[in-house]
C-alpha cells in the first residue's frame, strides 16, 4: 500500500509553527516511504476566509523547502461532493432530517447542562415519524451509536477509548445546504486516498465523531497519529509573546530553513541523543513511533545552535542572496564582491542572516557613515589624532594588505600609545565601520581598499 498523507491548513492567517510541524512528520513520512503529500486548503469557512492567507501557506510549505504532489486543492471547492455523500447516508438510512429549531436546541442544551450530560440534542427527530413543520428547511445529522465505546488506535497516544454516549448525532449538511467541516474533512481524505492522517492532539476527539462517517459509509479508516503541542518556553500555549508564532517571522528574523526543519524534528521526536539531523537521515530514521505523547516547549538557544551550525555549512554565494533584505538598500557589484570576500569570517560568528547583514552592512555602506554611540566614544581628540597619523602612514604604504596594516598599527601603538595596539585600533575601527565591533579590522581594510580606506578616515577628520 502506497502511503498518502496530506497537509490541510485553514486559511487564517500566517503559517504557525504547530502547523509548520505538522507539514514536516507529513512531508517526512510519506517522503520517506516513497508515498504522497497532499496539499489541501480547508477553506469552507468562507466568512474567515482571504486569498493573501492562502498565498502565505504556500509560501511558507515554500520557504521550509518541502514539496507536495499535484496541485493545491480548496476544499470549498469539493462542496457539492461533500453533501452527495450526505445525501446517500440519508437515503440509506444512516442519517435523517432534522427540523429542530434553533430555540428548541437552546432548551435541549441548557437542560443538558443542568443534567450534566455530555450532549445536549436529545435526537428527536431520529426515528420520528411526525410530520415536518412546513417552511423549515432541516439540517442532516448523522446516526451515532446510542451504547457501547468506541476504541481508537493512535500511533502517538496509543489505544484512547470514549463512550458512545458521548457522541451525539452531529449535523454534517447544514441547513442552506453547505457541508460542515466533519464531512468535508473525512470525504476528501477518503477521495484522495489518505492513509495516514497526522495532525495535532487538539483534534483526537474530533477523530471519533469522523469516525461515524467512515463507518457509515462502509470506507476503510486511515491510520492516525495525533502529535502533542508546542508550548512556549514558560510551558503556555506558544504565541507572539514568546518571540514569534509563524514561520514567516522566523524567515524575517534570519532563520535558514534547514535550521528550522531540523529543529522542528526534534520538537516532539528523537533519535538517541542526536541533535543535528540532515535531511537525508531525517527522511531514513523519521517514523512515528518515536513521537513522544507530552507537549514540547520552544527553546530559543537551541534553535539558535542550530541556525548558527546551518549558517557554517551553507554556501557563501547563497548567503549572500539571503542577507540582502536585511541590508538597508541594493548593492552593486563591486558591495558583493566585498562581502563575498569577508564571508568566510562573518559565518562562523554569526547565529541569524540578519546578524550577518548587521555585521556586514559597513563593507556596502557610503560616506559619511552613521556612527554608533560605542564608536563616538573612540573618536575624540586622542582617537582623531591617531586618525591623523594613520592617514599619513597608510598612504605612504607601497603593500596595502592586512599583515602590512597590522604592522602598521602596532609601530603607531609603539610610537604613540605606550604599547596599547587597542588605542590605534578603538578609532581605526569606529572610523571604518562606524561601529566599536566588526569582524577582522585589518582584513576589512584590505576588502575595503586603499583608496576607501583613507576616504573613510578622512570623512572622520
Amino acid at each position: 500500500m502506497s502511503v498518502v498523507t496530506r497537509f490541510p491548513p485553514s486559511p487564517t492567517g500566517m503559517m504557525h509553527i504547530g502547523t509548520a510541524r505538522t507539514l514536516l512528520y507529513n512531508w517526512l513520512y510519506a517522503r520517506g516511504r516513497g508515498g504522497k503529500v497532499v496539499f489541501r486548503i480547508e477553506d469552507t469557512d468562507r466568512e474567515r476566509y482571504d486569498e493573501k492567507h492562502v498565498q502565505a501557506l504556500i509560501n511558507g510549505v515554500k520557504w521550509m523547502g518541502l514539496d507536495y504532489d499535484g496541485d493545491v486543492i480548496s476544499q470549498y471547492e469539493r462542496r457539492d461532493r461533500h453533501a452527495a455523500v450526505a445525501h446517500e447516508l440519508l437515503a440509506a438510512g444512516k442519517a435523517y432530517y432534522c427540523y429542530c429549531s434553533p430555540e428548541e436546541l437552546d432548551v435541549m442544551r441548557e437542560k443538558a447542562k443542568a443534567e450534566g450530560k455530555p450532549t445536549f440534542y436529545d435526537r428527536r427527530w431520529r426515528d420520528s415519524s411526525a410530520t415536518p413543520p412546513e417552511g423549515v428547511k432541516p439540517v442532516i445529522r448523522i446516526k451515532a451509536p446510542l451504547d457501547g465505546a468506541t476504541t481508537l488506535h493512535d500511533h502517538v497516544q496509543g489505544d484512547v477509548t470514549v463512550n458512545n454516549e458521548q457522541l451525539d448525532d452531529m449535523i454534517i449538511l447544514r441547513s442552506d445546504g453547505t457541508p460542515v467541516y466533519m464531512l468535508a474533512v473525512v470525504v476528501d481524505d477518503y477521495d484522495m486516498e489518505v492513509t495516514h492522517v497526522i495532525r495535532g492532539d487538539d483534534h483526537l476527539n474530533n477523530t471519533f465523531r469522523q469516525n461515524l462517517i467512515y463507518d457509515a459509509m462502509g470506507w476503510k479508516q486511515p491510520d492516525y497519529a495525533h502529535l502533542p503541542l508546542i508550548l512556549g518556553s514558560d510551558g503556555s500555549k506558544m504565541s507572539k509573546r514568546h518571540g514569534a508564532a509563524s514561520v514567516e517571522e522566523y524567515r524575517d528574523m534570519g532563520y535558514l530553513p534547514e535550521a528550522m526543519r531540523n529543529y522542528l524534528l526534534r520538537l516532539g521526536w528523537s533519535h538517541g541523543d542526536d541533535e543535528i539531523i540532515s535531511d537525508a537521515q531525517a527522511l531514513e530514521w523519521f517514523n512515528l513511533d518515536h513521537v513522544v505523547k507530552s507537549p514540547a516547549r520552544w527553546d530559543f538557544d537551541k534553535l539558535n545552535h542550530l541556525n548558527a551550525h546551518y549558517i557554517k555549512l551553507a554556501d557563501d554565494a547563497r548567503l549572500l542572496d539571503l542577507i540582502q533584505p536585511f541590508l538597508p538598500h541594493s548593492i552593486d557589484a563591486a558591495g558583493e564582491k566585498r562581502l563575498m570576500a569577508m564571508m568566510p569570517e562573518l559565518k562562523p560568528r554569526a547565529v541569524t542572516l540578519k546578524q550577518i547583514a548587521e555585521e556586514a552592512e559597513f563593507l556596502v555602506k557610503s560616506i559619511p557613515l552613521d556612527m554608533s554611540e560605542g564608536a563616538l566614544k573612540h573618536l575624540d581628540d586622542d582617537g582623531k589624532a591617531t586618525l591623523g597619523a594613520l592617514v599619513t602612514h597608510i598612504a605612504a604604504l607601497d603593500i596595502f594588505t592586512a599583515q602590512t596594516l597590522e604592522d602598521t598599527c602596532r609601530q603607531l601603538a609603539k610610537d604613540m600609545r605606550d604599547g596599547k595596539l587597542g588605542k590605534v585600533m578603538m578609532p581605526f575601527r569606529a572610523a571604518l565601520t562606524g561601529r566599536d565591533k566588526s569582524p577582522s579590522l585589518f582584513h576589512a581594510a584590505e576588502i575595503l581598499g586603499k583608496n576607501e580606506t583613507l576616504l573613510r578616515l578622512m570623512a572622520v577628520l
